[in-house]
């Protein structure tokens, strides 16, 4: 039995609807993780984070432990109390990091040495130390194990050794973690745009066993269609009574279209870095608050909105913070597009119980979909 149980409410197809039962609050899946990358989700304060429903954040392992670093979060009281965030948090194992910061890092079997991105300093991050820093420092709610993201594209040959190191990762972050009741630890599917590669990591995890599953891999260049290729087969091979998370992952059609094939949960910085450079998600799709067309537009972002920032607020209004360069644009857009995100995965968890999901989603297509 997993420490946290998984509840599959109803399905629609390959599509499903549930909840992740934790000791710090329910996960009501399909799930969206707004990126607290350093302990904020950048220009929110966590109560706009919550009023904007989100059940669950994303804590980056890599930054936090170089700044400003996991022992003094620990001395501070663990990563909920540091941030004032009392709900559940899933921590990534800083693997992106190892493939994005590949110029300044060094990989082995053993570890991943790197220089900080801060100050130059040295740092070692094995597999038991992503577990100790992730679990018993900063007190994530859900842990992952140190991966390899293999770069896009690849060759096939890159792509194995890049799983199978991962796949053997995978049991060493298994053995550090142990078993937990109030903490859970998921393993990473691996092998970039191959299915004998994922098909065999899935098979791997499974026989380590854990308590959820995560596609990683993709949402690295590889584009809307590719990553749609992969995910025809791959969530199909992991447990279908545990969690299937899809990191890293995306704009709002890249969500529904995972989540037509079987994928619970998602994270992503897009929301708020959009919100940053005025770029507000809609139901009909992405609009760039700084055009000229919306200088005397009266209308609100969505009237329909429980977010202030999407209800009260006129374009108008939002477009000339930014072009005045005013902070505030940037934290009314950033609520709002987390808000708009949130109310996305409950529209699809709706459609998905009352068995209209792919209605929704050929809607929804034909306004996110380029014509």
């Amino acid at each position: 039995m997993a420490a946290f149980p998984f509840e599959i409410k109803a399905t629609d197809g390959k599509a499903r609807t549930g909840v992740l039962k934790t000791p710090r609050g329910d996960i009501h899946t399909p799930a969206f993780m707004p990126v607290g990358t350093a302990a904020t989700v950048k220009a929110l304060t966590v109560d706009q984070v919550k009023s904007a429903g989100a059940d669950i954040i994303l804590g980056n392992t890599y930054h936090l432990m170089l700044r400003p670093s996991a022992e003094r979060v620990h001395r501070l009281g663990g990563l909920h109390k540091f941030m004032r965030w009392d709900k559940p948090i899933l921590t990534d194992s800083g693997g992106f990091q190892v493939m994005s910061l590949s110029g300044i890092s060094k990989l082995t079997e053993e570890a991943v040495t790197f220089s900080s991105h801060v100050d130059g300093s040295k740092h070692v991050l094995t597999p038991e130390r992503s577990i100790e820093i992730q679990a018993d420092l900063l007190g994530s709610d859900i842990v992952m194990q140190l991966d390899e993201c293999v770069a896009w594209p690849a060759e096939e040959a890159r792509a194995r050794k890049g799983m199978e190191l991962s796949a053997r990762w995978a049991q060493r972050s298994k053995n550090a973690f142990g078993t937990r009741d109030s903490q859970v630890l998921f393993g990473i599917q691996q092998g970039s745009t191959f299915e004998n590669l994922r098909r065999e990591s899935s098979e791997r995890l499974r026989e380590i066993g854990f308590d959820g599953y995560a596609i990683g891999g993709l949402a690295v260049g590889e584009g809307h269609a590719a990553m749609c290729e992969v995910l025809d087969y791959a969530p199909g091979l992991l447990p279908e009574d545990r969690p299937r998370y899809l990191m890293g992952v995306g704009k709002p059609i890249d969500l529904v279209e995972a989540v037509a094939r079987g994928v619970d949960m998602f994270d992503c910085v897009l929301p708020t870095r959009s919100g940053r450079h005025g770029q507000a998600w809609t139901w009909d799709g992405a609009i760039n608050l700084k055009n000229a067309k919306y200088a005397e537009d009266d209308t609100p972002l969505d009237p329909d909105s429980d977010c202030p920032a999407s209800r009260d607020y006129s374009k108008a209004y939002l477009r000339h913070l930014f072009k005045a360069e005013e902070i505030l644009g940037q934290v009314l857009l950033s609520w709002h597009n987390i808000a708009f995100f949130q109310a996305l995965t409950g529209a699809m968890r709706m459609a998905i119980a009352e068995g209209r999901f792919e209605q929704f989603r050929r809607e929804f297509a034909a306004r996110h979909l380029p014509q």
